[in-house]
């Protein structure tokens, strides 16, 4: 036999009136999830069953219920956003003024230089990508790619394009030609 469901009088009017006053489908599944056990004996896989969730799903919607934890509630976080930002997003402006400032007036944006002074300011290593999603955060993107690869050896290609083999003319690369008929 399973043990009862705990909660009380207080709980079960609390739950009734949010089933009454549910916004959204999980609000309805959090009070029913403590509704259904206390007034009808339902077990919790039977809970489970109806609200059409696991039975562990179903067990932790009763507990944060219980707890004050009702889903959708304006404080809590919602899907997506800044959860661990290490800055806000006015904090970033400030933060990425002097450097687009700079980029503005023709100057050239070094995310090395803007990661070293991220690592500064926040007192701890970030990595580069940190620095690359703080520009795309505020859109920045790279126009365009470099003019040329910086271990490059310009004496080098010039002297591999005097050495290199000529190309043969376009019209032997036809191929056979065709045969006429006298």
């Amino acid at each position: 036999m399973s043990r009862p469901p705990s909660g009380d009088e207080a709980v079960l009017v609390m739950a009734r009136e949010a089933i009454g006053a549910a916004k959204t489908i999980e609000q309805l599944r959090q009070a029913q999830s403590v509704v259904l056990p206390l007034d009808c004996g339902l077990s919790l896989h039977q809970t489970a069953q109806v609200l059409g969730v696991s039975p562990g799903w179903a067990c932790q919607l009763r507990r944060r219920f219980m707890q004050g934890q009702i889903a959708g509630a304006a404080d809590a976080p919602g899907p997506g956003g800044r959860k661990r930002q290490n800055m806000s997003e006015e904090q970033e402006r400030e933060f990425l003024a002097p450097f687009l400032e700079q980029a503005a007036l023709g100057g050239v944006l070094v995310v090395g230089q803007i990661k070293a002074a991220l690592d500064e300011r926040l007192g701890r290593k970030v990595a580069l990508a940190s620095a690359y999603n703080l520009l795309h955060r505020h859109g920045w993107r790279k126009l365009s790619p470099d003019k040329r690869h910086p271990q490059s050896d310009p004496q080098a290609q010039q002297a591999w394009k005097k050495n290199s083999p000529k190309r043969s003319p376009k019209s032997s690369k036809a191929g056979p030609k065709a045969k006429t008929s006298s």
